[in-house]
């Protein structure tokens, strides 16, 4: 279910003339037995409000004032969100003639036309004061304090983002409200500027209007709206073609990142993640071998040599402001996928409880879900939604997960070969095919929802995937199978280089055959650009290894200056990561 809470404005929403009908009050009575959760969100004082609506107790809370105060009715708890103006503030109105004044916990009201005269008086006493409109009426709040900040501040009480929340209202003061919602919904007899901002109008006016979104929220929740929701759509690179962006929406789909190390994966990958956080999307990040534990906007949990429990996960997982990396690299490779048989039921019952976390990234999904693995269509039998699964090499994916991919990012030499198969399991027929070649920072993009699919894009980058490498490569721990080994012409040798440190300190005291010979056979650049993942410095590590007639102490410092170009070498001949 993606819309668990539905935060409704009062007066001219709810309510015609202050009163709500009977018909309307059983509609919200319907729509809790779902499950979901009803938010009133009003500019009227909580006093006036309970002396006006007697069912006031079938709501979560109440966010009062204009989003200055939430109560909860169960408990009858009340939070005051702000400092009431001072007294002189109040007396200065009167002195103007300002009449009728009404003073909450902490919003003082009035009607227009006496704005000209509340503004005076906020500029005469110098307090940092905002006046919101409501159809009329003149409300005088702290700034930075609107349905939006209370509506918010009930949601993270409730454990709730605002991207699993329908809004619906009529008038200035529901802007705020509406736009934080994932769909902002307005009655009939809303104002021209509202509607025009809307996700839906609809047909009936004041609680007629609400019984018809709740009729629609129970029938299939809002999916009729689909690609309608255009607004929250996510950002994930431009057309080669014409340069138009290409976005997805934030809810429904499952993504596959496929192809070659190297080839720009993490870039994407990491391109998503960034542009969900921004929008308030939650996610959790499933990582094999530690490649984004230094993303900025999230929990890492694990280490190389501690497993983050399941508990511990969900835990992170509580506040819907958080996103979570969990790292999986001190857990054998053979365990991981019991891991994820395990944690995958719980975040799919999260979600059905709570709505998120909203985005699940698989990383080395190969491993994870391998075909071969029995209990992987078990783990997926559930419907599931909102996956990112990242692989070198689909054809080892568990069947399941093709099944259900929506689109398809494929990067590396034969991208069409990735999407054919993808097509092919999922039974749509071609309506295209591509056969140029990609460019750097290019994807593939297909869509089974887009006619004119596949065609290449350029890459989204994301701002932490440089520093990710940089960290990772340069100092972190490789595991043994993306270490490199000098082993020299004989096999003799097996020295383990697990980051760029190492690489470099053990070449400064290498015999030469052992240098020469995995540099005669490309075994640098080879490394550089398939584990690092080091385009650049991968070239230029090829363009030393073809130099004719080099030595091996002029091939070594020539390839230790490539490296220092791309990364910070300190005195003590230790590399440390860029920041």
């Amino acid at each position: 279910m993606r819309y668990l809470a539905l935060a409704c404005d009062y007066d001219g929403t709810l309510a015609a003339e202050g009163r709500v009908s009977e018909e309307t009050i059983q509609a919200l009575e319907r729509l809790r037995e779902t499950g979901r959760k009803l938010i009133l969100v009003t500019g009227r004082e909580l006093e006036d409000l309970k002396a006006h609506f007697s069912r006031i107790e079938i709501f979560e809370r109440v966010v009062a004032e204009n989003g200055a105060v939430v109560y909860t009715p169960k408990s009858r708890e009340e939070q005051v969100l702000g400092h009431a103006p001072p007294e002189s503030f109040t007396r200065l109105l009167q002195k103007l003639a300002v009449q009728p004044i009404s003073c909450g916990r902490i919003i003082v009201s009035t009607w227009e036309p006496h704005e000209k005269a509340v503004l005076e008086a906020i500029r005469e006493l110098g307090l940092e004061l905002q006046v919101i409109f409501n159809k009329g009426a003149v409300m005088v709040l702290p700034a930075g304090v609107n349905k939006a900040t209370g509506l918010s501040y009930a949601l993270q009480e409730l454990g709730l983002s605002p991207h699993n929340v329908v809004g619906i209202g009529d008038a200035e003061n529901d802007h705020a409200f509406l736009d934080i919602c994932e769909c902002g919904v307005v009655v009939c007899n809303a104002l021209p500027a509202l509607k025009e901002k809307a996700d839906l109008v609809t047909r009936g006016d004041h609680g007629k209007g609400v019984i018809e979104l709740i009729e629609k929220l129970i029938h299939d929740d809002l999916r009729e709206l689909g690609q309608c929701l255009k607004r929250h759509h996510i950002l994930i690179g431009a057309r080669e073609a014409d340069k138009a962006e290409v976005k997805i929406p934030p809810y429904g789909f499952n993504m596959l990142l496929a192809g070659i190390s190297g080839g720009g994966k993490s870039t994407l990958g990491m391109g998503v993640l960034e542009q969900l956080s921004e929008a308030g999307y939650q996610f959790c990040v499933i990582d094999p071998e530690g490649d984004y534990e230094s993303f900025e906007n999230a929990i890492a949990l694990g280490t190389n040599q501690r497993v983050p429990s399941v508990d511990e996960v969900l835990q992170a997982l509580q506040n819907p402001d958080d996103n979570t990396v969990v790292n999986l690299l001190g857990q054998p490779l053979e365990d991981r996928p019991s891991f994820l048989a395990v944690l995958l039921p719980r975040i799919q019952e999260l979600r059905t409880r709570l709505g998120r976390p909203h985005w699940l990234l698989l990383d080395e999904a190969h491993h994870m879900l391998p075909r071969s693995w029995e209990p992987a269509a078990m783990t997926l039998s559930q419907e599931i939604q909102g996956m990112i699964f990242v692989t070198v090499d689909p054809k080892e994916l568990a069947l399941p997960i093709l099944s259900k991919v929506d689109v398809v990012l494929a990067v590396g030499t034969n991208p069409q070969a990735i999407i054919e198969l993808v097509q092919k399991t999922t039974g749509h027929k071609p309506s295209a095919t591509y056969d140029g070649k990609l460019a750097s920072g290019q994807a593939l993009f297909w869509s089974k929802h887009d006619s004119k699919s596949p065609f290449p894009l350029q890459i989204t980058s994301g701002r932490a995937d440089r520093r990710r490498h940089r960290r990772k490569y340069a100092e972190g721990n490789l595991t043994a199978e993306k270490s490199f080994y000098f082993r020299g012409p004989e096999g003799k040798l097996n020295l383990r280089a697990h980051n760029l440190i190492l690489f470099i300190q053990m070449a400064e005291g290498l015999d030469e055959a052992t240098w020469l010979y995995h540099l005669r056979r490309g075994d640098y650049s080879r490394w550089f650009r398939d584990i690092i993942k080091d385009q650049p410095l991968a070239e230029e590590a090829a363009r030393v290894e073809k130099l004719p007639h080099v030595d091996a102490t002029e091939s070594r410092n020539l390839i230790r200056a490539a490296i220092e170009e791309h990364y910070t070498l300190p005195v003590s001949s230790s590399l440390v990561s860029e920041t």
